[in-house]
């Protein structure tokens, strides 16, 4: 196996001196897309003008190696001896050296895959189309200008080379239908062009990075970036990343002729899709966390791009508020881990890395004290001046008696359809108390693929492993949710809202925040339809669950106390049945958990009724709740009253759940 190793080692060092000797011949047309006007292209200018064109690309590179009134965020040359022999960390090291041998990581929720000594930039080893897009994307590139920039090794630069003319001589604009759907769609182009910049700015002033090869990557970029201005997504994300990356492309790279008028395009394609996308309450309209929050970051990179050109006052002073409100919406239903929600397609993160998020949010907003708050882990700046908090367009409602890990918070979710990221859970939650998230949502493992791949998704999406209610365990309708009363105060928070589940059956949902303390959740189920109602609750992982099927009632068991009840109070007719449950924190990851859900027959058109409560609570031995009195024919008119027995002392809830 080695043998083959170093024979294929071979192959490419000898493919790599081919190419060096067939450098391309420069032409006047090379030089074509420049603004040789610009300044400090004189010298460029005066070559071409001579027809000295190898002459015209040694005095570019000279200018580009000396350029300094141009920023990369986070890469620019001229500081190599600050970070040689800087540790770039494992991660980045394993796919830079990899990547010499190309083994390459595509989709992180994947191994290394061997695309082989003579790249096969058509491979897919596994059939999740995330594989093959982001195989173009071409991520192992900047690592391996780090690893370049801490070592000096030349053997990056060159195999780096090597690998953008084979990238390019492998993959041009309309080689097959097939692969332009790969390789040339318009968010894996955007990636390119948004991550070149640094990558070119780490291999710059290697000897390496020649006056040719100069040509070949400003030509290939122009390319590249003058695709996706005729060919913008139609809406979502994809099209703010790629307008973000258009204004950036002509931010950094101001010497092409296009320049301006990408700047331009980027900057009216994000103040329109900053009104169509941002909701009137700060969230980003597919409602998915963590797309919001890569929405917050693709409007202030476009405006801090965009500074760079001294262009920010394209921007209407709405455009920068309208971040800041979107910062406000997503602190509202954050966890005290820095932690969201995974509803839609999203996924668990760091709380460090979200902490250093809020710290460039900071730096934007400086005078907010809030984001300070949570930029610095509450060392500075101010606590929010809110706890429970109802974001009423998107539909995200949160219930929180506090900010600090010892807090209570549920965030619910009752909203509109949410583009391609909504999956079929109006009603589902997330649970927090004193440092644990006791219910997290699904997740959703795997985006897009074959039909197996697919399958995977399905299971994920399904009504029936979110903490809401299903009728015969089919998926509910995504549509939208119907608020009919939010109100807080210290005693009493308390959510109702209608959705419309499924054909003649709607699912009216009442959530009642008791105290600060605990929960009571009011399941109503009206319509003609009949079958199997389920009101379904998933477990973290962990947690141990003990079930008292006749007392209709689970309690999770840690050991370091901090434990959760859910028990059902409306015992007529229901049923505790243990379900499969799975959750999904990341990407191709799925754990194993505890599900369950209290099950009743709907035999006929008279509304049915499940009565929960979840009690957090401390130690080993849990409450002992009982109903004492429910008033169903008061909730029909819109008034809820209910009187529970807890420890043998009598709490009664009333509350008008009319708006």
């Amino acid at each position: 196996m080695n043998l083959k190793r170093n024979i294929a080692l071979c192959i490419m060092l000898i493919g790599g001196i081919v190419a060096y000797a067939q450098e391309i011949q420069l032409t006047k047309t090379s030089f074509d897309h420049l603004n040789l006007s610009y300044p400090g292209l004189e010298k460029v200018n005066k070559n071409v003008v001579n027809g000295q064109y190898e002459a015209a690309a040694a005095e570019l590179l000279k200018y580009y190696r000396q350029r300094k009134n141009i920023k990369h965020p986070e890469f620019n040359h001229g500081e190599e001896a600050r970070f040689r022999g800087k540790d770039i960390g494992k991660a980045n090291q394993e796919k830079a050296d990899k990547a010499l041998v190309h083994h390459f990581q595509p989709q992180k929720g994947y191994g290394f895959f061997d695309y082989g000594a003579d790249i096969n930039w058509q491979y897919w080893p596994v059939k999740d189309n995330e594989v093959r897009w982001q195989l173009h994307r071409v991520y192992w590139w900047q690592p391996m200008g780090l690893a370049y920039r801490s070592s000096g090794d030349e053997k990056y630069a060159k195999e780096w080379v090597l690998q953008f003319r084979d990238w390019n001589k492998k993959n041009p604009l309309g080689l097959s239908a097939d692969n332009d759907k790969y390789a040339w769609r318009p968010l894996e182009v955007s990636e390119r062009i948004q991550s070149l910049p640094g990558t070119f700015n780490l291999f710059l002033n290697s000897p390496n990075f020649t006056p040719t090869f100069l040509m070949e990557f400003l030509n290939s970029y122009h390319q590249q970036a003058a695709y996706i201005p005729p060919r913008y997504s139609d809406k979502g994300n994809h099209l703010l990343f790629e307008a973000q990356r258009m204004l950036f492309a002509g931010a950094f790279f101001p010497e092409f002729k296009d320049a301006e008028s990408w700047r331009k395009s980027g900057i009216a394609v994000l103040n329109t899709e900053i009104k169509k996308q941002v909701y009137d309450d700060g969230v980003q309209f597919e409602l998915s966390p963590v797309y919001h929050v890569a929405s917050i970051d693709i409007f202030l990179k476009a405006y801090n791009a965009a500074k760079m050109s001294g262009l920010e006052n394209e921007f209407p002073s709405s455009y920068s508020k309208t971040i800041e409100n979107m910062v406000m919406a997503l602190i509202s239903f954050t966890f005290p881990d820095n932690n969201n929600p995974m509803f839609g397609d999203s996924w668990w993160v760091d709380k460090e890395a979200r902490r250093k998020q809020f710290g460039t949010w900071a730096k934007a907003f400086p005078s907010n004290e809030t984001i300070k708050y949570f930029a610095t882990d509450g060392k500075e700046g101010k606590e929010p001046d809110f706890l429970s908090k109802a974001l009423t367009t998107a539909g995200f409602y949160t219930f929180r008696n506090g900010w600090k890990e010892n807090s209570t918070v549920m965030v619910l979710k009752a909203s509109p359809p949410g583009e391609f990221h909504a999956q079929p859970d109006n009603g589902t939650f997330e649970l927090w108390k004193n440092g644990r998230n006791f219910m997290p949502d699904a997740g959703c493992y795997v985006y897009s693929g074959d039909a197996e791949i697919m399958k995977q998704r399905e299971w994920f999406r399904q009504t029936r492993v979110h903490n809401t209610l299903t009728l015969d365990n089919k998926n509910m309708v995504i549509t939208q949710a119907k608020l009919e009363k939010w109100s807080t105060s210290p005693k009493l928070d308390i959510l109702s809202y209608t959705n419309p589940s499924y054909a003649n059956l709607n699912h009216q949902r009442t959530v009642c925040f008791v105290d600060q303390q605990f929960f009571i959740i009011i399941d109503k189920a009206e319509g003609k339809a009949t079958g199997n109602l389920g009101v379904h609750f998933q477990l973290k992982e962990d947690s141990k669950p003990v079930f008292d099927y006749k007392a209709q009632k689970i309690s999770t068991n840690y050991a370091d106390g901090n434990n959760l009840l859910i028990q059902s109070l409306h015992t007529k007719n229901i049923a505790v049945k243990e379900e499969e449950g799975k959750v999904s924190y990341a990407y191709q990851k799925e754990l194993s958990r505890p599900a369950f859900c209290f099950e009743k027959p709907k035999a006929d058109d008279k509304a049915q009724y499940f009565v929960t409560v979840l009690y957090p609570y401390h130690g080993s031995d849990e409450p002992k709740i009982s109903m004492k009195s429910f008033d169903e024919e008061s909730l029909k008119n819109g008034k809820l009253t209910l009187s529970l027995i807890i420890d043998g002392k009598e709490k009664t809830i009333q509350s008008n759940l009319q708006r």
